[in-house]
């Protein structure tokens, strides 16, 4: 069995590409049933899944036979409707030590586009749990993440990893004072109500923006939010016709399908007589559809749009992220041993297992002894010295073979070694 990663992530896949593989956490338990039932009868035994899915990558950790990363990359290319040849020219695969490594990075937020952050490692745990309750974790995979959680816990508390981290909502409300005069003036929309538009109204809402208004699916979530920054909610339905009314709208949904069209953004364009639209779409599959981008009164930004951006103060953190490549090469070398304890043919635990076994029929056998000499009425104190005598025999046995067979040299380290295991003094 192997531990290995498949994923495509910002670096590697453009913004349309990744969309094709978002899935909503209430999406991950099914996706990985089906992943786990197409890969059971391809390989030896069932394999141990997890998938992370974020506006930055989709990536699918497994502890399976090798062979099961180029079902993987097929059935994934089925799944997102593209080829396998176009996915493989964007995604990579990590074994065992790298792909440890790199969850380990990924986790302490060293391989995010905001270096630093502090979100994926919610996302991840997130991720976790549902793999979890869907009985999709075994003790592989639980070791790798418990472990890539506790490394970048000690990554955030040992190291200033995190200083001067600049998110996507702090991004997004530095590009909008950069378009606007003053803040104070603008009339911002929130398209959804989730973690992400959370952060970015609580940003907006410090610079205190004339007007907030939350667009949600459900009103019961969106007034709460509302309630929170004294802003109003409406229907996702509305947004069309109330559009024009919002200098900013600022959109992360979990819509498979763009929700704000170019023909309504033309509208509440002309209806604003062509006052500059700043719009934010941090959306994977996108909110916005890309072709707003080509009008001349929109300034529209992708998550990817960002990246320049949030990189701001990372010349500030190249110091911290080398502290912190110390202590992941100190989790990876961890769990790489903690993985060949338990290789079946190299490994400690297998051995430690059959000696138990071992053992423990030998017990059995002299207690299954002692019982029928009990049984015929036999003496006890003579029949728990036979009891202890033939356990003696049976542990010994083999150290005295070793010691009676062996010449010269196989004879001195047989010897040196029965002393150590059987002469040692007790500490």
């Amino acid at each position: 069995m192997s531990v290995w990663a498949l994923g495509i992530n910002h670096t590697t896949a453009p913004l349309d590409l990744r969309g094709r593989f978002a899935f909503a956490l209430d999406q991950i338990a099914p996706t990985l049933h089906g992943l786990r039932s197409a890969l059971s009868g391809r390989t030896a035994r069932g394999p141990e899944a997890a998938l992370i899915s974020t506006c930055n990558r989709t990536e699918i950790y497994c502890a399976a036979d090798p062979q099961a990363v180029d079902h993987t990359m097929e059935w994934m290319a089925q799944a997102g409707g593209v080829s396998p040849a176009l996915l493989r020219s964007h995604a990579y695969t990590l074994h065992d030590g790298l792909a440890a490594r790199h969850v380990f990075r990924v986790a302490s937020g060293l391989d995010s586009m905001v270096l630093g952050e502090a979100q994926i490692l919610g996302q991840m745990k997130d991720a976790v749990r549902v793999a979890d309750q869907a009985g999709a974790l075994g003790t592989t995979l639980n070791q790798l993440f418990q472990r890539s959680f506790a490394v970048a816990k000690e990554v955030r508390t040992a190291t200033e990893i995190g200083t001067h981290s600049i998110s996507m909502a702090a991004a997004a409300v530095r590009l909008a004072s950069q378009l606007f005069e003053d803040l104070r003036e603008v009339r911002v929309l929130f398209v959804g109500a989730g973690e992400m538009i959370e952060l970015a109204a609580t940003h907006f809402a410090a610079r205190s923006p004339r007007a907030i208004a939350i667009a949600n699916r459900t009103l019961e979530r969106g007034e709460k939010l509302a309630g929170r920054f004294g802003g109003e909610v409406m229907r996702l339905a509305d947004l069309p016709a109330r559009l024009h009314e919002f200098d900013a709208v600022v959109s992360c949904t979990a819509s498979t399908l763009p929700i704000i069209g170019l023909g309504a953004v033309e509208r509440a364009l002309k209806q604003r007589r062509h006052r500059p639209m700043f719009m934010v779409d941090l959306a994977v599959p996108r909110d916005i559809e890309p072709e707003v981008k080509s009008l001349e009164d929109v300034f529209l930004y992708t998550v990817d749009d960002l990246a320049s951006v949030v990189q701001t103060g990372q010349a500030q953190r190249q110091a911290a992220v080398a502290q912190a490549e110390v202590i992941i090469d100190a989790g990876v070398q961890s769990f790489l041993h903690w993985m060949g304890q338990r290789d079946p043919v190299h490994g400690v635990v297998p051995l430690i297992r059959q000696l138990n076994q071992q053992a423990d029929a030998w017990r059995q056998a002299e207690l299954a002894r002692a019982r029928r000499l009990l049984a015929r009425g036999e003496d006890v104190d003579a029949v728990l010295e036979a009891l202890s005598r033939g356990l003696t025999q049976k542990m010994l046995h083999g150290a005295m073979a070793e010691l009676h067979a062996g010449e010269g040299t196989a004879r001195e380290h047989a010897a040196e070694t029965i002393s150590r295991l059987f002469l040692r003094k007790e500490r």
